[in-house]
């Protein structure tokens, strides 16, 4: 008989076995359940993260359900304590299911003739969770609740079959990542940034137990809506585990005096633009979970002071900020606009990327071009003076001009005739081509090739090219093209070497003068400000040790902000994201073995050791690269070089011309300031022998010196001008006499007009004289060959 029960009970535990293993394969567990299932992925929501693993925005998944996958490694220890404190005290040891806590469930129900509690298990909830009722995300989650003996029964057998299948930490992870929390929000991580703006693996006791409680009812106990009933949920919770002794008194107390409060349910957003971009890429590689290198902590300063700008600018102009790690070309922060949530300032268009003018931000590139070339030296003699250019007039930002600049104050002060006779010593396509092997595009107009407007911002480039050719500064002449992620490639490229690197950034940051003191302090930036035509784009770019940064600012539409440019928008802005860096380890500036500092001499730019003194007209400190001291470029169209001969008369106190020299008159070597640069050079400026006086009768036509043939007419010296009687204001037409080539007329430095002689003559059209203040003031006409009639007025009754 015993015999007989025992092969009974065996074939009774047989069939059941048998049908539990048809059962498996009659209703296998959804695909779903799997962890690397690739049923999965459409139903994933795809996060961009930042390198510490902060997201920085969220989309749904295919089901509408805003989820954030996370492993139990992942989650605070406080949150699985309270879960399974609360849900599952035996989760480790049992099979799926609590015959204790069902027993209890079935004597209650009998007691009270009504389901008073269900004794699921944590496997019985993701099994109701994995039902084939609930896949529809869209439903409400009511029906995926019941308590019918028939859905009991199921979700029963469903968690056997999940016990049978995956291991504990496998269900407990399926939990974690599928409990509803509210709305469309799933999962502990979602609802911890959602909820608590916080990662759940952060969580303090109080935080843990409200997250611990919320699937019990997520609409219910939503704490964005309802945190009264948040609260006292949570400290049913705390209730629990500290009657369980799972948590001690105190760190309950503690707990309970945090109030529940959590703001409207929004998706929490940090460089909303990058996030995007980077979920494209993310979307062809399969991804839903998307690194980044982004610092999440410097992109809220970046943001915060982005919008703390906005206040002052038009409500149509966005702004746009980069910042790269000069070590590796890592992007720690990134501002496609301003305001993402601001469409007046067209907040989607990622400006970063745009296409724009970079007005002057290129010139750095162009002198360190030069260094290398050996055409200059950091205090090479250049001229800032009206000039043509085959056509080409440029003027200066403010209209003014300043004579005589060294290499130094015209890259400083971003002037532009200086530039554009380097670039076209040094040729437009050769300098485009150089920018483009290290990551810089230039984009001309169709069917428009490389000229010298390039300098001025006759190109387009982007943010990100131009942050990224500015690290050269930092690293010694290498670029660096900014990346997103880790697995983008690290493609230093060579734009200078590591001298013209270093003469150039100390030019930007110092003024360029050997032997002044480095700024040891987080200030220390050298930076660079650009406009483009018609004030459509101010630019800003920084170097530090450590970061570079980029800002631009204006209309992505392309339309001009007047009075909005470089130096007054963009160069602040660009300052208080360098403070916002925080203090850096500053390392004492090295200087490359290429580079040394020596005294030269002006007009001719050689060194002073090697210049006679009679021909130091002017002495300067200078950078060298490689020792060279270049002399000053030669002048366009001059028949004779800087250095000439002074023909001088007997006893050596007058000069003569060769015409008119008497057999004992003797030359003796001068030099003498580029013929463009004459109005600008005081007497006591120039050479000694040519400060003598002609000898009567016998004087020359120096090269660049006034000339008797140059001459104003309509207006003559120390006139005091007055408007007419009952006119407001004075209109004196003028014209100027034997010039050669065009005329340039200034007033008080600043360009007036540029004339060129109508075809096939040498008149001109007359010049219209208008003074708009009192005053005395000078009036300047100067030709191609460099001669110049200057006079003073003044101007009374305006």
């Amino acid at each position: 008989m015993r015999r007989a029960l025992r092969r009974r009970a065996w074939c009774a535990v047989a069939v059941f076995v048998l049908a539990l293993l048809g059962l498996d394969r009659l209703f296998p567990l959804p695909a779903a359940a799997w962890p690397d299932s690739p049923a999965r992925r459409p139903l994933e929501a795809v996060v961009v993260l930042a390198e510490d693993g902060t997201p920085l925005r969220y989309w749904p998944g295919a089901d509408g359900a805003m989820r954030h996958r996370v492993t139990l490694e992942q989650v605070s220890p406080l949150y699985v304590e309270a879960l399974l404190g609360y849900e599952d005290r035996g989760f480790w040891w049992h099979p799926g299911i609590n015959p204790a806590a069902l027993l209890r469930a079935g004597w209650q129900w009998l007691r009270a003739g009504q389901v008073v509690s269900g004794g699921s298990t944590l496997t019985m909830q993701v099994a109701r969770l994995l039902d084939a009722e609930c896949a529809d995300r869209q439903r409400n989650l009511q029906t995926c609740a019941t308590r019918s003996l028939g859905a009991k029964a199921r979700q029963m057998l469903r968690a056997l079959q999940l016990e049978w299948h995956l291991s504990k930490r496998e269900i407990l992870t399926l939990y974690l990542n599928e409990a509803p929390m509210g709305g469309m929000v799933e999962g502990v991580e979602m609802a911890a940034q959602s909820y608590l703006g916080k990662s759940a693996r952060d969580l303090s006791p109080a935080e843990a137990a409200l997250l611990a409680a919320l699937p019990q009812s997520p609409s219910r106990l939503r704490p964005d809506r309802h945190p009264a009933q948040a609260q006292a949920a949570r400290d049913k919770v705390l209730d629990r585990l500290v009657s369980q002794g799972i948590w001690s008194a105190a760190q309950v107390q503690d707990a309970r005096l945090e109030k529940v409060f959590a703001p409207p349910l929004r998706s929490r957003v940090l460089a909303p633009l990058l996030a995007e971009r980077l979920r494209q890429r993310g979307l062809k590689a399969g991804e839903s979970v998307v690194p980044s290198l982004l610092d999440a902590g410097l992109q809220q300063r970046l943001e915060q002071v982005l919008l703390d700008r906005l206040n002052t600018l038009p409500e149509q102009v966005s702004i746009a900020a980069l910042i790269v790690d000069n070590s590796n070309g890592a992007v720690r922060a990134y501002a496609g606009s301003a305001d993402f949530g601001d469409m007046k300032r067209a907040a989607h268009v990622d400006m970063v990327r745009g296409l724009r003018s970079p007005g002057s931000t290129l010139k750095p590139f162009l002198y360190a071009m030069a260094l290398d070339q050996g055409l200059v030296h950091a205090e090479s003699l250049l001229v800032d003076a009206p000039q043509n250019f085959g056509g080409y007039a440029p003027g200066n930002f403010q209209a003014d001009f300043s004579g005589p600049v060294s290499v130094s104050e015209a890259l400083q002060r971003s002037l532009n005739v200086p530039a554009v006779d380097l670039l076209e010593r040094i040729g437009p396509e050769r300098f485009a081509a150089q920018l483009r092997g290290a990551g810089l595009r230039l984009r001309m107009p169709a069917n428009a090739a490389p000229n010298l407007s390039l300098i001025l911002g006759g190109g387009s480039t982007r943010l990100e090219e131009l942050v990224g050719a500015y690290t050269a500064l930092a690293r010694g002449g290498e670029a660096l093209q900014p990346r997103l992620q880790a697995q983008d490639p690290l493609r230093p490229a060579r734009l200078m070497s590591e001298g013209a690197a270093f003469i150039v950034r100390e030019i930007l940051e110092n003024g360029g003068r050997p032997g002044a003191p480095f700024r040891e302090s987080q200030a220390r930036i050298a930076w660079k400000t650009g406009t483009s035509f018609g004030f459509r784009d101010a630019w800003a770019l920084g170097v530090t040790d450590r970061y570079t940064l980029g800002v631009w600012m204006g209309r992505p539409d392309g339309t001009p902000n007047p009075g909005h440019f470089g130096a007054n928008s963009a160069a602040p802005l660009l300052r208080d994201l360098a403070a916002a860096l925080g203090p850096q380890q500053l390392a004492p500036r090295r200087q490359p073995a290429s580079v040394q500092a020596a005294p030269i001499c002006w007009p001719l730019g050689r060194l002073a050791a090697s210049t006679p003194p009679d021909q130091c007209l002017q002495q300067r400190m200078a950078w060298l690269l490689d020792g060279a001291a270049p002399p000053t470029l030669p002048e366009r169209g001059a028949t004779q070089g800087l250095e000439f001969q002074v023909l001088l008369e007997t006893g050596g106190h007058e000069r003569v011309s060769s015409d008119c020299a008497g057999p004992l008159a003797r030359p003796e070597p001068a030099v003498r300031w580029p013929a463009l640069l004459q109005p600008w050079i005081e007497n006591a400026q120039r050479h000694p022998l040519e400060r003598l006086p002609w000898k009567a009768g016998c004087r020359g036509d120096a090269q660049g010196g006034p000339s008797a043939r140059l001459r104003i007419v309509g207006l003559e010296p120390g006139t005091v001008l007055r408007p007419s009687p009952g006119q407001p204001h004075i209109r004196l037409p003028l014209q100027v006499l034997g010039a050669q080539g065009a005329v340039a007329w200034l007033l008080d430095g600043q360009l007036l007009a540029w004339q060129e002689p109508a075809e096939g003559s040498a008149r001109r059209a007359p010049l219209l004289l208008q003074p708009q203040r009192n005053g005395e003031q000078q009036l300047t006409a100067l030709d191609a060959q460099g001669h110049y009639a200057r006079l003073r007025f003044t101007v009374q009754g305006l």
